[in-house]
């Protein structure tokens, strides 16, 4: 079984992606300084506009969840896990996580990337308010691929 999402979003300037151990995509309008996990906004869904199709298989223990960062010619693969625990029900936030922790916002856990480990071309071309497609692909190991 797999599913693909594919985003949109943009940055901000004052995308600072210093957080150690989450990033964060949402459909807010604008940032902060405090945001220092959040690399996109005007995402057009959050976590709760994730297709049913989608949701089935990311919403498994044994889900992988290989997110696709692209921003002015840049390229980020992103290796994270799913869980039957997630409920994906957060309307404007999109969060992955080093950790296991889980809340509405959550799409992924256990990942290999924060926003601190995102290489500094991308962040300038963030920073520049360029669109950033973020494409989600959740597969189930074993389940008929």
């Amino acid at each position: 079984m797999e599913a693909t999402e594919i985003i949109r979003c943009r940055g901000h300037p004052l995308v600072s992606a210093r957080h150690p151990t989450t990033f964060e995509i949402t459909t807010d309008r604008d940032l902060t300084e405090k945001g220092d996990c959040i690399i996109g906004i005007r995402a057009d869904k959050g976590a709760s506009g994730l297709s049913g199709e989608f949701r089935q298989i990311l919403c498994h223990d044994d889900a992988v969840l290989v997110t696709i960062l692209l921003c002015g010619g840049f390229s980020v693969k992103v290796l994270a896990k799913g869980s039957s625990e997630l409920t994906l029900d957060h309307p404007s936030d999109l969060v992955w996580r080093k950790s296991g922790y889980i809340c509405g916002r959550t799409v992924g856990i256990r990942s290999d990337t924060a926003a601190a480990d995102l290489p500094e071309g991308i962040i300038r071309s963030l920073r520049d308010g360029n669109e950033m497609i973020v494409t989600m692909n959740a597969t189930r190991p074993g389940s008929g691929l």
